[in-house]
Protein backbone atom coordinates (compact mmCIF):
# COMPACT_ATOMS: atom_id res chain seq x y z
CA UNK A 1 0.00 0.00 0.00
CA UNK A 2 1.12 3.61 -0.48
CA UNK A 3 2.09 5.85 2.18
CA UNK A 4 0.21 9.01 2.28
CA UNK A 5 3.13 11.25 0.25
CA UNK A 6 2.98 8.54 -2.36
CA UNK A 7 -0.31 8.61 -2.96
CA UNK A 8 -0.26 12.78 -3.17
CA UNK A 9 2.84 12.15 -5.28
CA UNK A 10 0.52 10.08 -7.63
CA UNK A 11 -2.05 12.87 -7.26
CA UNK A 12 0.51 15.12 -8.55
CA UNK A 13 1.04 13.12 -11.82
CA UNK A 14 -2.02 12.24 -12.78
CA UNK A 15 -4.86 14.24 -10.64
CA UNK A 16 -7.81 13.89 -12.97
CA UNK A 17 -7.33 9.59 -12.68
CA UNK A 18 -7.65 10.23 -8.89
CA UNK A 19 -9.72 13.07 -8.25
CA UNK A 20 -12.16 13.48 -11.33
CA UNK A 21 -11.53 17.07 -11.71
CA UNK A 22 -8.12 18.47 -11.14
CA UNK A 23 -8.89 21.18 -8.36
CA UNK A 24 -8.00 21.99 -4.80
CA UNK A 25 -11.68 20.83 -3.74
CA UNK A 26 -11.78 17.44 -5.16
CA UNK A 27 -7.93 16.96 -3.59
CA UNK A 28 -9.50 18.25 -0.24
CA UNK A 29 -12.40 16.21 -0.55
CA UNK A 30 -10.48 12.98 -1.55
CA UNK A 31 -7.89 13.29 1.03
CA UNK A 32 -10.39 13.16 4.83
CA UNK A 33 -11.77 9.79 2.67
CA UNK A 34 -8.38 8.26 2.43
CA UNK A 35 -8.11 8.85 6.14
CA UNK A 36 -11.62 7.62 7.12
CA UNK A 37 -11.08 4.48 4.75
CA UNK A 38 -7.55 3.91 6.30
CA UNK A 39 -9.71 4.60 10.09
CA UNK A 40 -12.03 2.04 9.45
CA UNK A 41 -10.62 -0.35 8.72
CA UNK A 42 -8.80 -0.22 11.48
CA UNK A 43 -5.12 0.76 10.18
CA UNK A 44 -3.03 2.77 12.51
CA UNK A 45 -2.20 6.46 12.23
CA UNK A 46 1.30 6.27 10.19
CA UNK A 47 4.03 9.26 11.25
CA UNK A 48 3.59 10.66 7.77
CA UNK A 49 -0.58 11.56 8.48
CA UNK A 50 0.13 12.63 12.08
CA UNK A 51 3.07 15.20 9.99
CA UNK A 52 0.65 15.92 7.31
CA UNK A 53 -1.61 17.03 10.26
CA UNK A 54 0.80 19.92 10.75
CA UNK A 55 0.33 21.25 6.85
CA UNK A 56 -2.81 23.34 8.12
CA UNK A 57 -0.92 25.42 10.77
CA UNK A 58 2.27 25.89 8.53
CA UNK A 59 0.08 27.01 5.83
CA UNK A 60 -1.08 29.59 7.95
CA UNK A 61 2.00 30.75 9.18
CA UNK A 62 3.25 30.42 5.25
CA UNK A 63 0.95 32.91 4.18
CA UNK A 64 0.20 35.23 7.88
CA UNK A 65 -3.32 34.63 8.05
CA UNK A 66 -4.89 33.95 11.26
CA UNK A 67 -8.15 33.46 10.70
CA UNK A 68 -10.43 29.76 10.87
CA UNK A 69 -10.06 28.57 7.23
CA UNK A 70 -9.16 25.26 6.03
CA UNK A 71 -5.52 24.87 4.33
CA UNK A 72 -7.59 25.05 0.97
CA UNK A 73 -9.89 27.85 1.27
CA UNK A 74 -6.39 29.78 1.97
CA UNK A 75 -4.32 28.17 -1.09
CA UNK A 76 -7.50 29.48 -2.62
CA UNK A 77 -7.84 32.71 -1.66
CA UNK A 78 -3.98 33.39 -2.78
CA UNK A 79 -4.66 31.59 -6.59
CA UNK A 80 -6.42 32.83 -9.53
CA UNK A 81 -8.72 29.41 -9.82
CA UNK A 82 -8.60 26.34 -8.09
CA UNK A 83 -6.81 24.92 -10.85
CA UNK A 84 -4.06 27.21 -10.18
CA UNK A 85 -4.85 25.83 -6.16
CA UNK A 86 -3.96 22.31 -7.07
CA UNK A 87 -0.91 23.45 -8.38
CA UNK A 88 0.24 25.98 -5.53
CA UNK A 89 -1.12 22.88 -3.11
CA UNK A 90 1.98 20.97 -4.28
CA UNK A 91 4.26 23.29 -4.30
CA UNK A 92 3.01 24.15 -0.88
CA UNK A 93 2.91 20.36 -0.20
CA UNK A 94 6.73 19.71 -1.53
CA UNK A 95 7.98 22.42 0.55
CA UNK A 96 6.26 21.43 3.83
CA UNK A 97 8.37 18.16 3.45
CA UNK A 98 10.89 19.60 2.80
CA UNK A 99 10.90 21.66 6.54
CA UNK A 100 9.22 18.29 8.14
CA UNK A 101 12.44 16.63 7.04
CA UNK A 102 15.03 19.32 8.29
CA UNK A 103 12.88 20.26 11.68
CA UNK A 104 13.25 16.21 12.13
CA UNK A 105 16.59 16.37 11.66
CA UNK A 106 17.00 19.34 14.09
CA UNK A 107 15.51 17.65 16.58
Amino acid sequence: MLDLYDLIRNIEKRPAMYLGQPDISHLSAFLPGYFFARRQSGIPTTLQEQQFSEFQAWVERKFNVSYSQPWEKVICFFSPDETASLQQFFVLFNEFVKFQTAQSITH
